[in-house]
């Protein structure tokens, strides 16, 4: 379907097995969020309007993207609902949220204008941005142009990997969930960031599908993705954060997905691409669920007890049953436990990266298109040997994700808080919650073992990789519980019990009370982004400016001094008037200074600098 008569060509929709099933799930979240938003929300009255009219603007652009049959209508939705979300992470207008709101924001506009030349790029190679004719087109097209069409697909990998939430640029994400509501954080989470991964899947299935330095690319990011958002969530003493950072996590997981079918159909692997296509669908469907409920359940902690800090919130939930049992089954899902939906995901990624290893010792190095091995870094990356690495590390953060889960269950519904007053006010409120929120929760729980149903989870991931490919079909040709399909989430479970009772337990309390050690020294924010835009840049910057500006002065007095022969006295004010234009110190500082203040007017210096280099790029391609 197309609307004409918009931006050009119009807005351009598609129904398939894939946009259906997310549009669906997308429409069950806002669901289940606004029901539970009812209690959530009951006492609350400041900005609810504001809250409710940009959540259903959200609701709508969401949709959009997940129905989207082109990217330039993926784009135009993917900026509104930037904008539009931004208004959860401010709700509540603390110094906290409105500080996480700017870095959210600069992280969403930043994202934008790499994916906006992104798509320029690709328009330029292919003269077209649809879905259906992008594969076609591009596969006959030059070398010269494979290289545009490339670096294309960069830009919008690292476009949209900032709304997934992708290294380098996930730093929005642990500080914007702990502020948001907890509504909106279950949305931002197990929607907003699938946005990201929708841009993403469609762009390496339709434009770069069996590219293997692309795939190279995605799988490196997104290990570094997967190992440190659980190593952030471990080390975290705050509810929301520590989910936040385990949603990081888990989209590292599914960009390795996407990075291992890249390096599959490039091997010539049918089925193994399709086995890892269909543990990466499944894997982004369980995580949206799963989120949903856990974001919920750490919303009824911050209701209740009005804090999500683990230590004053600990024993919040002994007594009650409802919400022990509905968080149980979320954390039980995303660790991967043998009977939970996140079980069968991650086997079918696991499965995936073997199948991958197996078939290179078998048959020896990948080559590239020319029929070459492949060298340099990608070379290097897609060996079987380093493939066993990032093996070892998807298994190793798979068991941090029981043990920073079991962190979390031990401590609010086990342990008893060290106040016992506190304690006792706990305890006498045996429901946490109103009836409708008891029925959201545990209802939303339920989709663990729904979603864990192995006939369930095999008809969904074929009913959505269909999408992608006429004769493509989900692959659950291993037994699920055999020896075999059972290793790599029985190793996974045992690293997380190791890790729990000899670093959690032993490390990561103190005086009984949680710690988080993690070094603030290395907050990529505080100690790159921030520094860089406010310091490094206007400085640069600032000096470049300066120096051109005296240079003029310089040549104006020159040029009077001798074309026009100019002779005035230099009287002792003249003299200081020349100083001042040969002096660039004072003038640098003040622009440093100005710029340095403001994080607002670095962002939007950032984005300018952006467009220059986008115009001079369309100059040079025009040209």
């Amino acid at each position: 379907m197309s609307i004409q008569g918009i931006f050009v060509d119009g807005l351009t929709f598609q129904v398939d097995g894939f946009r259906i099933t997310y549009a669906v799930i997308t429409a069950l979240m806002w669901l289940f969020t606004s029901l539970f938003s009812i209690e959530y929300f009951k006492n609350e009255r400041h900005n609810m309007r504001r809250y409710w009219v940009f959540t259903a603007i959200t609701f709508i652009a969401t949709e959009g993207v997940m129905l989207s049959g082109d990217l330039m209508t993926t784009f135009i939705f993917f900026e509104i609902l930037s904008f539009t979300s931004f208004v959860w992470v401010i709700q509540e207008e603390t110094a906290e949220a409105i500080r996480a709101g700017y870095t959210y924001i600069f992280i969403a506009i930043f994202g934008g204008l790499l994916l906006l030349m992104g798509l320029l790029l690709l328009y330029n190679a292919a003269g077209t941005l649809s879905f259906s004719g992008l594969s076609e087109i591009i596969s006959g097209n030059s070398e010269t142009v494979s290289g545009q069409v490339y670096a294309a697909g960069i830009l919008i990998l690292f476009g949209f990997g900032a709304k997934a939430g992708m290294f380098p640029l996930h730093v929005w994400l642990p500080k914007a969930h702990p502020v948001a509501p907890s509504p909106a954080s279950a949305l931002l989470s197990g929607v907003l960031t699938k946005v990201g991964i929708y841009g993403i899947l469609m762009t390496s299935l339709e434009v770069l599908s069996g590219n293997p330095s692309y795939g190279a690319v995605i799988l490196v990011l997104g290990t570094i993705t997967m190992v440190l958002g659980a190593v952030l969530a471990l080390f975290s003493v705050n509810i929301k954060r520590t989910l936040a950072c385990s949603s990081m996590s888990q989209i590292g997981f599914i960009l390795v997905g996407i990075g291992m079918y890249h390096l599959l159909v490039a091997a010539g692997n049918g089925e193994g691409a399709a086995t890892v296509l269909s543990g990466t669908v499944l894997h982004m469907v369980n995580h949206s669920m799963i989120k949903l409920c856990l974001f919920m359940a750490s919303g009824v902690v911050l209701m209740k007890a009005g804090t999500v800090d683990l230590n004053r919130a600990r024993g919040f939930g002994r007594s009650k049953n409802a919400l022990k049992v509905a968080f149980a089954l979320g954390a039980l899902g995303i660790s991967g436990v043998p009977g939970f939906n996140g079980y069968f995901s991650k086997t079918l990624l696991h499965e995936g990266i073997v199948t991958y290893i197996n078939a290179v010792n078998a048959n020896g190095a990948l080559t590239g298109a020319d029929g070459s091995a492949l060298g340099g870094l990608t070379g290097i990356i897609v060996g079987a040997a380093n493939l066993h690495v990032i093996e070892w590390l998807f298994l190793i953060s798979g068991g941090l994700t029981l043990a920073y889960m079991l962190k979390l269950f031990i401590a609010i519904f086990v342990e008893k808080n060290s106040d016992a007053a506190l304690q006792k006010q706990y305890d006498s409120d045996r429901k946490g919650m109103n009836a409708l929120s008891a029925f959201v929760i545990v209802g939303s729980s339920l989709f663990m073992f729904i979603l864990g149903i192995r006939s369930v989870a095999e008809n969904l991931a074929d009913y959505m990789i269909r999408s992608f490919s006429s004769d493509a079909t989900s692959v659950f040709t291993f037994a699920p519980f055999t020896w075999r399909s059972l290793q790599g989430g029985l190793i996974s479970l045992a690293i997380g019990i190791l890790i729990y009772v000899f670093i959690v337990r032993k490390v990561f309390i103190k005086n009984g009370q949680y710690v988080n050690l993690w070094p603030s020294k290395l907050d990529l924010e505080e100690a790159v982004y921030r520094p860089l835009l406010t310091g490094v840049l206007p400085l640069v910057l600032g000096t470049v400016a300066r120096v051109i500006a005296c240079s003029l002065d310089y040549l104006i007095a020159f040029a009077r001094g001798t074309v026009l022969s100019e002779r005035r006295p230099r009287t002792a004010e003249a003299r200081k008037r020349s100083e001042r234009i040969m002096t660039l110190r004072e003038g640098t500082n003040n622009v440093v200074s100005r710029v340095a203040e403001n994080y607002t007017f670095a962002m939007m210096m950032a984005c300018i600098g952006i467009l220059v280099v986008l115009g001079t790029l369309v100059l040079i391609l025009a040209l």
